[in-house]
């Protein structure tokens, strides 16, 4: 059997390894006497941030243009050229970090240009759907 110390968020833990016919056991689990790393020192506490601007739109796009929050793939297009949408509606669904994504009107109005397709890979602020 082979011991190990093992240091997980801080805390140091002694753990007995034995290998049997070829694959290897945990036999033992102990907390060892803590070794304590230097702690920084306490920080100042920070002057408070003025509050935070809402994120410009990329200079593309217009005032009823829809973007896209992130990189990703367009899966669906839920809505047509021309159709009246409410602000929530799903315009379309796309998958970005293996995660199925909505983007939504943000306001009542008319879809007047579909700007993507299904399998159009999507960039971070591209323009997606203008709703006028």
């Amino acid at each position: 059997m082979k011991n190990y110390k093992v240091t997980i968020n801080g805390k140091t833990y002694e753990v007995g390894v034995e290998e049997v016919g070829g694959s290897v056991e945990v036999k033992s689990v102990q907390a060892a006497p803590a070794v304590s790393a230097p702690k920084p020192a306490p920080k100042a506490a920070p002057a408070a941030a003025p509050a935070p601007k809402a994120a410009p739109a990329p200079a593309a796009a217009g005032a009823g243009d829809v973007t896209a929050p992130l990189a990703g793939t367009v899966l669906s297009v839920n809505v047509t050229e021309g159709q009246q949408v409410k602000a929530g509606q799903v315009l379309l669904i796309f998958e970005a970090m293996k995660m199925e994504n909505e983007i939504v009107a943000p306001v009542d109005g008319t879809v007047k240009k579909i700007h993507v397709s299904k399998g159009t890979v999507l960039e971070t602020g591209m323009v997606v759907v203008t709703i006028g």
